[in-house]
């Protein structure tokens, strides 16, 4: 085991799952610590992340907590061995780390599930538009902090580009879709390209018009990231003060139904299109 300092978010998870299997065997860090022949101190410093562990012991851990569910222990095992950085490290001491984490979580996510209210989804944004939003950000950024950010959103955009693209649903309500950043020629195209992703096989995006009214969910901006299997789900949550992951088991379930719940009052594709097509004639 070596020393990690400064783990990334997906290092936390793993050692948090890890943590959770001992905790569902019912063992306490001392009583799993001798049965796998180590230090409590050893075990803790594994399940907050300061050690790094190898897929030996992992698969080692999951015999000893008695876990039966082979397909989670391999998706353990693959993120204990993925040991590459990612193209968001280059951002690591220009932007904020929550992110850092965001790309880094879209990048591993199988597919994903998000919902706006205010905003254009981030991954369907152009240069343009997101230029507009930065520009608003309090305390106000730099012009080569703004041009960071938008060059990092841009980046983040290759989950549904690459010649893999992971399958991807937007939920955006009006308001997102009235919002004229930048003007009315900038949110235009922001428009048009919205149409033009939608038309992709891998791409849904859902409108929930004005009309819809009150929903579960209003007032949310939040990503569902599918992962290898339904244990390492995540949910990201946009909020004022940064961003925010979450992968306890209620709280998967909580965002799930709320998706479930704003899809069900959202417009179908087709007319999700021709709705978002008829506002940006009116520009």
């Amino acid at each position: 085991m070596t020393a990690r300092p400064a783990p990334t978010a997906r290092r936390i998870r793993l050692a948090t799952e890890l943590r959770r299997l001992r905790e569902r065997a019912g063992l306490t860090a001392t009583e799993a610590a001798q049965q796998l022949g180590t230090s409590s101190g050893q075990l803790s410093n594994v399940e907050t992340a300061r050690f790094g562990v190898s897929s030996d012991r992992i698969r080692a851990m999951a015999s000893t907590y008695s876990c039966l569910d082979q397909a989670y222990v391999d998706a353990l095992v693959a993120m204990a061995g993925d040991r590459t950085r990612g193209w968001w490290e280059q951002y690591r001491d220009i932007l904020p780390v929550g992110l850092l984490n965001l790309a880094e979580f879209e990048h591993h996510a199988t597919s994903l599930r998000t919902a706006y209210t205010a905003h254009i989804p981030g991954l369907l944004q152009t240069a343009d538009h997101a230029r507009e939003i930065f520009r608003q950000v309090v305390p106000q950024l730099s012009p080569p902090e703004i041009e960071h950010r938008v060059s990092h959103r841009i980046k983040r955009q290759d989950v549904i580009y690459r010649m893999d693209p992971i399958p991807y649903s937007a939920i955006v309500h009006e308001a997102a879709l009235r919002m004229r950043f930048g003007g009315p020629t900038t949110a235009r195209r922001q428009l048009e390209h919205l149409l033009a992703m939608s038309e992709r096989d891998h791409i849904t995006v859902l409108v929930i018009p004005f009309d819809a009214g009150a929903f579960p969910g209003s007032g949310q901006s939040l990503a569902y990231g599918l992962g290898p299997v339904p244990e390492l789900d995540t949910v990201h949550l946009d909020q004022s003060h940064g961003s925010v992951l979450l992968d306890a088991e209620a709280q998967l379930a909580k965002y799930r139904t709320l998706l479930d719940r704003m899809e069900a009052v959202a417009l179908g594709p087709e007319k999700s299109r021709d709705f978002i097509h008829n506002i940006a004639q009116e520009l």
